[in-house]
């Protein structure tokens, strides 16, 4: 297959927005994680504080690596360019493949962040009392049978 120096301009704005999402997603658990400093120090429900704070440490390893990938994939893209600029074909080939799957696994790593951010709000719900995890499934049911 035969690529033009655009074909890698192609992912610039799709890198651009995923990138500007996962920088959002760090300063949300930023601030997650100064108001959780703020509670733990304060003593308060230090069970669920300990749970929300692990998963907060993983989430924010998944985020560092999520952002370090995407990075990767802009210069990878970038590089993926020169090389069509000098006819590199074969290197330009093989460059931009790499860095399909970089940022394939970058949006891996986000789908997989996603799911512990859930859990972490679970969490946080878990010390209310009455409250069911239904599933979806169960959710609709319910919804239907009412009306």
């Amino acid at each position: 297959m035969d690529i033009s120096i655009n074909t890698p301009a192609l992912l610039f704005p799709a890198i651009s927005l995923v990138m500007l999402a996962y920088t959002n997603r760090f300063l949300a658990l930023s601030n997650r994680v100064r108001s959780l400093h703020d509670k733990y120090a304060g003593h308060e429900q230090k069970q669920i504080i300990h749970g929300q704070i692990k998963n907060l440490r993983y989430r924010l390893k998944l985020i560092k690596n999520m952002q370090a990938l995407g990075v990767v994939t802009f210069l990878s893209c970038i590089l993926c360019m020169f090389f069509i600029y000098r006819e590199y074909l074969v290197l330009a080939n093989i460059t931009f493949a790499c860095s399909l799957i970089i940022f394939s696994a970058s949006l891996a790593l986000s789908l997989l962040e996603i799911q512990l951010s859930t859990k972490a709000l679970e969490l946080e719900l878990s010390d209310m009392e009455g409250l069911e995890d239904p599933s979806v499934l169960e959710y609709f049911k319910k919804k239907f049978d009412k009306e």
